[in-house]
């Protein structure tokens, strides 16, 4: 018998999402993070990168503020107003000491509850291969959220007055084929669709299919695989760790 997944814990206020680019949020959970903002909860996201190597026909250098432009029309969507950039260099950004500063610093500026990434692993399950960027980052948060509660690590930090923080209570995994949790996308699948669509630049070159009817076959398959295992509700799927 299949195991079932478990709700989503609903008993925090703030939310931290961390990822690699512009747009991982949308293919992942932007469905939950409606539910979580429309419910009163704050949710910030962090981007370890703008996405600038993301579009074969756009340099970098305009890439990256258009990238930006779009996520942050995306998160705002969804009911979220706070998008910051870290501005480590899309394709090669590199898991280290230097990530996990960066995560565990906004960590400290944020002091949330929950953190949020994507898919950490080397695949997505079976045999396609996940990206350099999207491991580093996801194994980086995973680790920050301890980083950032010792003051003895990256004691540099405490200097420039971020304070440490250990109230992180999960870190929860998107677009894992190891979930354990999930949130009814039901509220927010509209508001999904919407915000992965603002992403259009990306997506046209992305696919000769028209941007709506990708971005809803998309997110729609995405929900209903979870849904069999969430009492048939369309589901976000969550890997969640608890601290």
């Amino acid at each position: 018998m299949t195991q079932q997944l478990e709700p989503m814990p609903t008993d925090w206020q703030r939310a931290l999402a961390v990822v690699a680019h512009p747009d991982d949020l949308e293919y992942g959970c932007s469905a939950a993070v409606a539910s979580w903002t429309d419910a009163g909860r704050d949710v910030a996201y962090l981007l370890a990168s703008r996405g600038e190597a993301g579009i074969d026909t756009i340099a970098p250098e305009e890439c990256a503020p258009l990238r930006e432009r779009e996520q942050r029309t995306s998160a705002a969507v969804v009911g979220v107003s706070t998008v910051e950039f870290l501005d480590h260099k899309d394709g090669v950004i590199e898991y280290g000491t230097r990530l996990r500063r960066d995560i565990a610093a906004a960590i400290r500026r944020h002091r949330p509850e929950l953190l949020i990434t994507l898919n950490h692993r080397d695949t997505w399950g079976g045999s396609m291969w996940n990206t350099p960027d999207h491991r580093a980052v996801g194994r980086a948060t995973l680790d920050a959220a301890g980083d950032a509660g010792n003051r003895w690590i990256f004691p540099e930090l405490t200097e420039q007055g971020l304070e440490p923080w250990g109230g992180v209570r999960w870190v929860a995994v998107a677009g894992t084929d190891r979930p354990t949790h999930a949130v009814d996308a039901s509220e927010g699948f509209e508001r999904s669709v919407e915000s992965l669509l603002a992403h259009r630049t990306y997506i046209e070159v992305l696919t000769e299919e028209d941007p709506e009817t990708y971005c809803r076959t998309f997110l729609d398959g995405m929900s209903r695989m979870a849904a069999s295992r969430f009492g048939d509700r369309p589901a976000v799927a969550f890997e969640v760790f608890a601290r």
